[in-house]
């Protein structure tokens, strides 16, 4: 199905709420009543919005605790089925395309899963890496970082294999590990989809592998929104995603040399690029969950469904929507 690399990374579709939240907050009470069926495709209704200045209001309402900002102008070819932009420091939405529309995300699920782990802690703990991880990756063709069994990894490292590589072995392990098993994983990624108010987001996977069907682990551009600003808040997961490559030399009685390259084309060849993660599957494409910094001003925003042109077609769709946010003229936060 996909090849090795960021042209194929396998496993990788606010109810936009751009909302501080604390990862181990209050408990927001919610109902999944957007769930589809794991077999079923997402719905979809065409929805573009850009508050254009001198416009009248548009009548998609914005997220809870997020305002739209009023803009001068709209982002050109954006090729993306769903996108949104937002500015962190004035928590306001910029655009968005098909906000709301439950969508495929490929790998951009490893998001989730390195918040369940980065939540539960013990980063220091060594885990072995078990002979599962062979078959569980050739049974999907999933990407990997080429965990060899037998070595002993820190749940950190296997953290940057996740994030970097965005290996769905090192999903596997982590799952397995914190669960513990896959299922009770599952549930935990779930239940932390809720606690941040994302309704519209459902797990099947912790690596975002197509398992039981393409559509089985999908999101919206809103919700993904929530899920980057929750992600960046954490300095650990930070660290990770804004690396061009990480190196772990070869430990004697633990394990063998790696080098994980980040996936996301951003990462080096943007300015002011710090983040997030790459997703891409046959029914997805290329998605792309993205942050970037520039004289103060921080952008988040989403890609889904770019057209499989090329390795970094996510990227491209990204760029274009963080020049056009950039060169806009934003109000002072407050």
């Amino acid at each position: 199905m996909q090849s090795r690399g960021a042209a194929k990374e396998t496993g990788t579709t606010v109810a936009g709420r751009l909302v501080a939240l604390a990862m181990a907050g209050a408990l927001v009470v919610v109902s999944l009543s957007a769930c589809v069926s794991g077999a079923s495709q997402p719905r979809a209704a065409r929805t573009e919005h850009a508050a254009l200045a001198g416009s009248s209001p548009s009548p998609t309402p914005g997220p809870r605790g997020m305002r739209q900002i009023q803009v001068a102008s709209a982002p050109k070819h954006v090729l993306a089925t769903g996108a949104a932009l937002a500015d962190v420091e004035t928590n306001g939405l910029l655009w968005s395309r098909e906000f709301y529309t439950e969508r495929p995300i490929g790998s951009i699920a490893k998001v989730m899963t390195a918040l369940v782990v980065l939540q539960s802690g013990n980063l220091n703990q060594q885990i072995r890496i078990p002979k599962a991880v062979i078959s569980y990756v050739a049974k999907y063709q999933g990407e990997s970082a080429g965990l060899r069994p037998g070595d002993v990894l820190t749940v950190s490292q296997l953290l940057e294999a996740l994030l970097l590589q965005s290996a769905c072995d090192a999903a596997y392990v982590l799952a397995t590990t914190y669960g513990p098993g896959v299922p009770a994983f599952l549930a935990k990624m779930n239940a932390m989809a809720l606690r941040l108010g994302m309704t519209q987001t459902h797990f099947t996977s912790p690596d975002g592998l197509p398992y039981p069907s393409e559509y089985s682990t999908y999101s919206t551009p809103a919700d993904l929104l929530t899920l980057g600003l929750a992600a960046m808040k954490l300095p650990a997961f930070r660290s990770i995603v804004g690396q061009r490559f990480y190196n772990l030399p070869k430990s004697k009685g633990l394990h063998h040399a790696y080098w994980w390259g980040n996936t996301n084309f951003l990462i080096g060849s943007y300015q002011g690029a710090d983040g997030i993660k790459t997703g891409y599957t046959d029914a997805a494409k290329h998605c792309l969950l993205f942050e970037a910094v520039r004289h103060g001003t921080t952008l988040i925003g989403v890609v889904l469904g770019s057209p499989d042109t090329g390795p970094a077609a996510g990227a491209q769709a990204a760029a274009k929507l963080l020049d056009w946010g950039f060169g806009l003229k934003l109000p002072a936060p407050g």
